[in-house]
């Protein structure tokens, strides 16, 4: 998302400026203030045996409480954030311009449908830069966490059943690594317990937080903002080409802040005016 990237060829930047005008913004839901459980216990492992894999970056589980947000019900479309380069006058990077050719002209991949695709190929700053215009931000990793599993601490955002491709987008691949990825919208037995869709899998998403391995351990018990400095930002969800065992809530991950991936997208946030109990 700077000068620096190619300019799109004449075809491709109408195929760019269709997607863009085909973009619907995410429906936005209020997660309520109140505790949530963050994190696991190591009794998980025992419990779900070899799909629930842990490290020691989710422990201690602990009781959080967060004030009301606000958060987006999908993550941020294909559409949407070419929508929202098309304004800033920018172009996509040079990867998502070639995904984005190669899908059109070898699989036949329309329009109406890239529109619906998560945004990917996204740093971690562009992702906040789009979060700001639509005066939000990224969501904080606690956010994330609860918005995903609920106030009860559920296993997946959907409960404790195993993952299957009824729930989620998951455990793809493709010989040239090209992303297999789902509508933003879709999955709706996947949805988590505040009805957000692709929480786990589709593309995993940007966190506002540095990542922080022993963060948990310190914590404070109200609001946590993570560590103030680091060299990795957070990650969250797991994606497409995720085995079950990243899709857990509490899995953790981080990623360098101008790291550009095909598995990696975003969904916005907004502090809620609601007051304190």
């Amino acid at each position: 998302m700077a000068a620096s990237e190619p300019t799109p060829t004449p075809e491709l930047a109408k195929h760019l400026t269709r997607i863009a005008g085909l973009a619907q913004p995410s429906p936005i839901v209020t997660i309520p203030a109140g505790l949530f459980l963050l994190g696991s216990k190591r009794v998980d492992g025992d419990a779900y045996g070899k799909w629930t894999q842990f490290d020691d970056t989710e422990l201690p589980q602990q009781q959080v409480w967060l004030d009301a947000y606000e958060i987006d019900r999908e993550e941020v479309s294909l559409g949407e954030y070419l929508s929202y380069l098309q304004k800033k006058k920018l172009f996509p990077a040079t990867e998502l311009q070639k995904l984005i050719w190669h899908v059109i002209t070898v699989h036949f991949v329309s329009d109406q449908t890239l529109t619906r695709w998560p945004a990917l190929y996204v740093t971690w700053a562009e992702a906040q830069s789009l979060c700001t215009a639509k005066r939000a931000r990224l969501p904080t990793e606690a956010e994330w966490e609860k918005a995903a599993r609920g106030s009860e601490g559920n296993l997946y955002p959907w409960g404790e059943a195993a993952p299957t491709s009824t729930f989620a987008m998951f455990g793809q691949h493709h010989v040239h690594e090209i992303p297999i990825l789902a509508a933003v919208d879709s999955h709706d037995e996947g949805k988590s317990p505040y009805g957000l869709h692709h929480m786990a899998g589709n593309v995993a998403e940007w966190v506002q937080d540095w990542f922080g391995f022993d963060y948990y351990a310190y914590m404070p018990e109200r609001n946590p903002p993570g560590p103030t400095a680091g060299r990795y930002k957070g990650v969250r969800g797991g994606s497409w080409k995720s085995k079950r065992v990243m899709l857990r809530s509490a899995t953790r991950g981080g990623a360098t802040p101008d790291q550009r991936s095909a598995t990696v997208g975003f969904r916005c946030a907004r502090s809620s005016a609601s007051p304190l109990p």
